[in-house]
């Protein structure tokens, strides 16, 4: 079976006519990355503390497993994405779907969604993470585009969908709407006060998924 293609980011723009805009241009935007300074306990607090630590000194040398294992497997239950009654997360899942006429496929390395089990169904937030080095496998930012497009695919409900690249320490948000799609400044993660604010949007991205994203 032939390997689908794996479009680059300025291929999607061209082919799906998509436009990415100024983070300060976009009010969904602007509303994610509102966050109160946040406010741990305790046992959080030493979570994060453990997490920074480990990253500060280790995460040059972390390949990709070594960064979701050591690292992000710790700060994504502080951003309170976790499974509940209402949503699942899932890794390393592969997703397809036809756009324009055009299939797309791609594994998600982490997706927020309605399902079942192993069964996925509505996709609602995708990330892609990598080593510090571009993947020589596509681009990040490319791979995470083509993910919503499928969630947009799937879905059908024109509501927007969100995500996040990470490379290395550095974490960039993104927000699709339409063909429009919007990329935050980017965010270091072994910087106590950005690690602060990863954490914060994640939580406020529990907060939009509960009271607007899901049926």
């Amino acid at each position: 079976m032939a390997k689908k293609k794996q479009y680059t980011e300025g291929e999607l723009i061209t082919i799906l006519n998509l436009n990415r805009i100024k983070e300060s241009e976009t009010p969904k935007m602007q509303e994610w990355l509102d966050v109160s300074k946040l406010i741990l306990d305790d046992y959080e607090q030493r979570t994060f503390d453990d997490a920074i630590k480990r990253a500060d000194k280790n995460i040059d040398g972390w390949n990709e497993e070594d960064l979701k294992m050591k690292f992000l497997s710790h700060i994504l239950p502080l951003g309170n994405l976790v499974d509940n009654g209402r949503f699942m997360t899932y890794y390393e899942k592969k997703i397809s779907g036809i756009v324009d006429g055009i299939e797309l496929s791609v594994k998600t390395d982490f997706m927020v969604a309605k399902g079942v089990m192993s069964f996925h169904q509505n996709p609602y937030f995708h990330f892609h993470e990598y080593k510090p080095q571009i993947n020589p496998t596509g681009e990040p930012m490319a791979q995470l585009i083509t993910a919503m497009l499928i969630a947009q695919s799937i879905n059908k409900n024109g509501k927007p969908i969100y995500g996040a690249e990470i490379i290395g320490q550095n974490w960039k948000f993104v927000i699709m709407q339409g063909r429009d799609y919007c990329i935050s400044r980017s965010f270091d993660s072994i910087d106590r006060q950005d690690l602060l604010d990863i954490v914060a949007i994640l939580r406020k991205f529990r907060y939009i998924l509960e009271t607007e994203l899901l049926d």
